[in-house]
Formats: structure tokens, sequence, C-alpha cells
């Protein structure tokens, strides 16, 4: 029996030096995972990396930017110049037509015999013209042998007088029956892009009112469009020919136009309805790319902003006191850690702020997690690159406003 309690005394030792253990490990468990809090406490974290811009000066242009439609130079309307019927349409809408180019054909048959009748009339004037002259010169002898009165000597010449005036009206209405039979061959007066045929071939159509269709003239073509009060102050004021550098073209898939656009029009006063400008812009369009009616954007250009600095708008925060970037620098333990600068944003350029006061060439503003940096916080900067240098690219870029 004491055999008995021995070996059970034995098993709950066992028992409890196993339970020890257990509660040992676990202590030192938990006195590790306590350890590495005290140490970030203790600042021992490593340095944030993000990524910094190097900042350089820069020119950016002043400019606006404005939806335009386009519209031909000359724009005419097609209408015959006498009545009959369509016969045939002698051209492609839409497609390029030239100057003096035949259009639409009118039944010429009506005005052929008004011609004939025309020449008829003519002839006839000109046989009373010739009955006339010989009458005047028969009495005009028998005047001299005193064989008539005199009165009858001045009726022969009346005679004569009136039948050449009629000879000149019958010659008149022989230009005119011509000219009318000239109409029937509607063509057009300049160079451009057909319209749409408002008709049908057999219709009768209305001397100088029926319109048929329109040309217009697409090179140059012009370009429409209209500034803001606002607009017009970031520029530098009321525009004319004169104080605008530059015009450029927008296409609605977002390309720049190859040709340079000219002011050509300002308004000299603001339209009190809308409180804006009314502008228009000539460009060249010998390939016919643009065509009359189409929306684009125009960007004015009035000038340049020189020693401005440009960073990404992810970059730009805003405060109770403004915007603000944050920037790396030194601290007094020449460590680098991010330290805020309140910044006067001009506009922005693309995908960028203009940023005219706050900074100065060479600092290296943050660019990326910004959501995790503190001010004072230490930071590992890597330079990603330079601002946008002022080169025709960037030029073509808007400083608009924010």
């Amino acid at each position: 029996m004491f055999a008995k309690l021995s070996t059970q005394h034995l098993s709950i030792s066992r028992y409890f030096r196993t339970i020890m253990l257990v509660v040992i490990a676990g202590m030192v468990v938990i006195g590790c995972t306590k350890k590495e809090p005290a140490e970030q406490a203790s600042g021992n974290m490593p340095p944030m990396p993000v990524s910094v811009l190097k900042l350089e000066a820069v020119s950016v242009p002043i400019s606006a930017e404005a939806v335009a439609q386009t519209e031909g130079a000359k724009e005419v309307e097609i209408r015959p110049r006498v009545g009959g019927i369509l016969l045939k349409k002698m051209f492609e809408e839409g497609a390029p037509v030239k100057a003096g180019q035949l259009m639409f054909l009118i039944d010429p048959v009506p005005f052929q015999i008004a011609l004939a009748n025309a020449k008829a009339q003519l002839a006839q004037q000109q046989a009373r013209v010739e009955q006339t002259r010989r009458e005047a010169a028969r009495l005009e002898s028998l005047l001299a042998t005193q064989s008539i009165s005199q009165r009858e000597a001045d009726n022969a010449s009346s005679d004569q007088a009136l039948a050449i005036a009629g000879l000149a009206q019958a010659e008149a209405g022989v230009r005119e029956a011509q000219l009318n039979l000239s109409y029937t061959n509607v063509t057009s007066p300049l160079s451009g892009i057909a319209g749409r045929f408002e008709f049908s071939e057999g219709a009768l159509v209305n001397a100088n009112t029926s319109l048929l269709t329109k040309v217009s003239q697409v090179n140059p073509i012009w370009v429409r469009f209209s500034l803001s009060d606002s607009e017009l102050a970031q520029l530098g004021g009321h525009l004319s020919p004169a104080n605008v550098k530059a015009v450029t073209l927008l296409t609605s898939d977002g390309k720049e136009y190859a040709s340079k656009g000219t002011l050509n029009f300002a308004a000299s006063a603001i339209e009190p309805t809308l409180g804006t400008q009314q502008l228009r812009a000539t460009f060249e369009n010998a390939n016919k790319q643009l065509l009359p009616g189409q929306f684009v954007r125009v960007r004015v250009t009035t000038g340049y902003q020189e020693g401005v600095f440009v960073v990404p708008q992810t970059a730009v925060m805003t405060n109770d006191k403004g915007k603000f970037v944050y920037v790396a620098e030194k601290d007094k333990e020449n460590k680098t850690v991010a330290a805020i600068r309140l910044i006067q944003a001009g506009g922005w350029q693309g995908t960028h702020w203009v940023v005219l006061s706050g900074l100065k060439e060479g600092e290296q503003v943050i660019i990326d997690n910004l959501l995790k940096v503190q001010p004072g916080a230490e930071i590992q900067p890597n330079i990603v690159g330079a601002a946008p240098e002022s080169s025709p690219a960037s030029q073509n870029q808007p400083a608009n406003k924010g």
C-alpha cells in the first residue's frame, strides 16, 4: 500500500512540474511580445520611404481654355435665280466642290423659248429701225425741194428715234433671256464643302426663295468661342488680336491640331446676357480635317509666368491655413524629416499645380505616402525626377485657375 501511495505522489509531482513549465513559457512569450512596442515607443522605427520631387523653376503659359465650334470662313446658300422644274443634281452631298462647278440643272426649255421670242422681237425691231431710217431720208430730200412740210419731216425723224429706242429695248430683252437661260445651270460661287440637298429631282423650285443646299468654305476655317470675365482677368484683361500670343485648337480626342490659329475677331464689349467676350480665331485647314459645326476646345495664351514651380496635384493638400505640401528637410539631429510648407497656388497645368510662392528651388517635395507622413517624422527620400520644364510641350498646357 505504501508503494502504491508513493507512485501516486510521483505522478502528481510530475503533473505540477509540467504545468509550471507551461506557465513559465507563456510568460516568456508575453514578455517578448511587449518588447516590440516598447522599442517602437523608444523611436527605433525605420525611416518611412517616400518619393520626392526636386524643384526647379520653370516658365508656364498664362492660358485659358474654352469650348468652341467651327464654322466655314464663308458660307453661302445656293438658291436658284430662276424658277422651274429641277431636273438633276450634279454633285455629291458632303463632297468638295469648286468655284463655278455645276450643281443643279433646271429645265431650260421655257427659257430657250423665251430667248427665241426675244431674238424674234429684236429682228423685228431691227427691221423697224431700217424702215424708219429710209423713210426719214426720203422725206428729208422732199423737204429740200419743199414738196412736204417741216412737220412731216419731223414726224419721220421722231419715228426713227422711237424705232432706235425700241431696238435697244429688244437687245436688252435678248440679253435678259440669255441670262435667264444661263441661270438654269446653278453653279457654286466658291470652293468648299457641299451641304445636304434640300429638295428632290423633279421638284418645282422658285426663283430666289427655294434653298437647294449650302456650300461652306473650310480652308481657312473659323472657330467661335467666348470667355467669361474671370477667365479674361486670368489672362490679363479683355482680349484683342494684339495681346494674344497663340491660339491652340484641341480636337475631340484631346490632341493638339497641327496648325496654330490667330485671333481675327474680338468683340469690343461684353455680351450682357452671358457676361462673356465673343471671340473668333482662324485656322488653316487644307486637308479638311475640321468640318463646320464641329465642337472643339481652344486654348488662348497671352504670356508666360517665369520662375514658378509645378508639383503634382496629389502632392498638394489643404488644412485650415490653406494649401500646403510636405518637403524633406534636416532636423537638429541631422535626420531627414517631413515638414509642412504653406504655398500660394496660382492654378494648374495639366496634372500639376502651379506654385507661385512658398517653395524654393532645390527643395524636395514629397509626392507619395502622404496619408502616412506626419510633420517631424523621419523619412527616407527617393528623388524620382524633376518637374516639367519650360518646353513647347509643357507650355501647351494651360495654367488654369484652381
